[in-house]
């Protein structure tokens, strides 16, 4: 049986944090992750599962083996399954959230005026699509 797959959800309207997904899935050469939109009805249905505030767009949200993890602590989750020199940051997460956290927090508060946001959340192209969290790839990711 194959390693299920963890779930990245973003502010889908966001420019940074849609980048910052661009910049992930080019780096996810072991297709280890899927992508959703928080904004989007099915991942609140998902997310609801694990308590997540249903408008919650403080952070991005990482569920991974069956847990849910946010801000810094998601971030470097992601990076130590990237391609790259990227898993060298993982060992950071050895210094506490209350001191990695406010970083992340002060970047996320000014995110929308330093980046812009969308009006709308982005919609996959064609080649991203098999990415992208939907009911048919969550059953996948389900069956591992």
């Amino acid at each position: 049986m194959t390693k299920a797959r963890s779930i990245i959800f973003f502010d889908g309207v966001c420019n940074l944090c849609n980048a910052s997904i661009d910049f992930i899935m080019k780096r996810d050469q072991s297709n280890h992750f899927l992508v959703g939109a928080l904004q989007d009805d099915f991942s609140k249905k998902v997310l609801s599962n694990y308590q997540v505030k249903e408008n919650y767009l403080d952070s991005l949200v990482l569920l991974e083996e069956g847990k849910i993890f946010y801000k810094s602590t998601a971030a470097l989750r992601i990076a130590r399954n990237l391609s790259g020199l990227w898993p060298i940051f993982y060992p950071l997460i050895i210094i506490p959230k209350w001191l990695r956290d406010p970083v992340y927090d002060w970047i996320g508060r000014n995110r929308y005026r330093w980046f812009g946001k969308k009006n709308t959340c982005r919609l996959p192209t064609p080649e991203d699509r098999a990415k992208f969290l939907s009911e048919s790839t969550y059953q996948i990711k389900m069956l591992g």
